[in-house]
């Protein structure tokens, strides 16, 4: 995809640019005003294209029969792989690792910066000391949660005051189910003493809407808690396409 924003006078794509970029030199021995890092120091990452941003976090290029191959060259080729950066937030470390050149180190240092960035997004929508309601739950977790390629079960362990106690990964599935039982939610919440839950998972099939097994799980789980004396504010279930609340739509 290719963004042109005249306004601010630069072209923002996947590939770089840079007349050096299909060179052999290694990125340190190119002009100063050409190397991403030095570009980014000096104009601000905005002028820097997808690809020179993803080389600063490569570092390092490698040699490979001879032939020198710069963290452009890696970026470059990870982009043209997986199409755009949106790609890139589904993908597993193994999977990454796997592509030549890059290796789990490069691969470790990508997946950590795409983590982060999720992370500050969900951080921007909304504080995870508490929340308010359910569609701040839901903006909070999107971005975390919508890409994954399996099924996630997480409850947010609440006190009398909805703040935050902590937040329990309590299962992680298959392509189309998380396995949940009562037990494994009821331990943490006994053990942190919540007064309250709400229960969050994903659909990696991109559509929010809850299963038979998604409904049956909620009502199980809510006449447990109900047992403890456990309030259960919400199970809402996020995705591509937006998000489910049980709460919303009067099913608890």
């Amino acid at each position: 995809m290719l963004m042109i924003k005249k306004s601010q006078g630069y072209i923002s794509s996947n590939i770089s640019k840079s007349p050096y970029a299909n060179n052999s030199l290694p990125i340190k021995e190119w002009p100063e005003q050409e190397r991403p890092r030095e570009k980014l120091i000096k104009l601000g990452p905005e002028q820097l294209s997808n690809c020179e941003l993803l080389a600063i976090i490569i570092r390092t290029g490698i040699r490979s029969n001879g032939l020198r191959c710069s963290a452009l060259d890696l970026a470059k080729k990870i982009l043209i792989k997986y199409s755009d950066l949106k790609s890139l937030l589904s993908i597993s470390l193994s999977e990454l690792a796997e592509l030549e050149g890059i290796g789990e180190a490069k691969a470790a240092q990508i997946i950590a910066a795409l983590e982060l960035g999720k992370r500050a997004i969900s951080e921007s929508n909304g504080s995870i000391k508490s929340f308010r309601c359910s569609e701040e739950v839901a903006n909070y977790y999107i971005p975390l949660l919508k890409d994954l390629k399996k099924e996630q079960f997480r409850v947010i362990l609440l006190n009398v005051k909805n703040k935050l106690i902590k937040e329990v990964l309590i299962s992680q599935g298959s392509l189309t189910a998380s396995i949940v039982h009562p037990r494994e939610v009821l331990k943490p919440v006994i053990k942190e003493s919540a007064a309250s839950v709400i229960f969050v998972h994903n659909h990696p099939s991109g559509e929010p809407e809850p299963s038979v097994d998604d409904i049956e799980i909620t009502n199980r789980l809510c006449k447990s808690c109900n047992i403890l004396g456990v309030s259960v504010l919400d199970h809402i279930i996020v995705a591509e396409n937006g998000y489910f609340s049980f709460r919303q739509k009067n099913m608890l």
